[in-house]
């Protein structure tokens, strides 16, 4: 197995994604990744397109977006480093369900679902993290959202 850079480990442990790993389950993690580097305006994924792999953000700045019914682009998120985006597409093998741009230059690592099924078969335990760290980051999200809709009845209201 490659080595592995401490300070590496030390991000990816206190990113959402791989909280709460032992270090043998970690270093088979992260030997699965794969580092993409992006421009500032590249599209990471677009909305709609196949999408068999998640990113954890290493450095840079993505913005996330949707297309409203209308044809209109409606800013969903932000994504800074130790955020991570994709996931929903491992778990529901659905098409990507919006568009990442990088806003600056960016490093990401890559996990394609293929090598999240490889963890599955090796280390169980692993897999059962990562699945509950990314449920978790869902809930999060949702309960985000459900108070941004809250707020925006409430302003309706008034």
């Amino acid at each position: 197995m490659v080595a592995i850079a401490p300070d590496l480990k030390a991000f990816l442990l206190a990113t959402p994604f791989f909280g709460g790993l032992p270090e043998p389950s970690l270093d088979l993690l992260v030997s699965m990744l794969v580092e993409r580097r992006f421009d500032a305006g590249a599209t990471v994924v677009a909305e709609g397109e196949a999408g068999r792999s998640m990113f954890i953000v290493k450095s840079g700045r993505l913005a996330v977006s949707k297309r409203a019914t209308a044809g209109s682009v409606v800013p969903i998120s932000v994504l800074d480093p130790g955020d991570f985006f994709g996931e929903m597409t491992l778990i529901e093998m659905q098409n990507r369900s919006a568009t990442v741009v990088a806003e600056a230059p960016t490093v990401l690592y890559e996990l394609t679902a293929q090598n999240l099924y490889a963890c599955y078969k090796t280390d169980i335990h692993a897999y059962v993290i990562v699945l509950q760290n990314i449920n978790r980051e869902l809930c999060r999200r949702l309960r985000r959202s459900d108070d941004r809709f809250a707020g925006r009845l409430e302003r309706d209201d008034d």
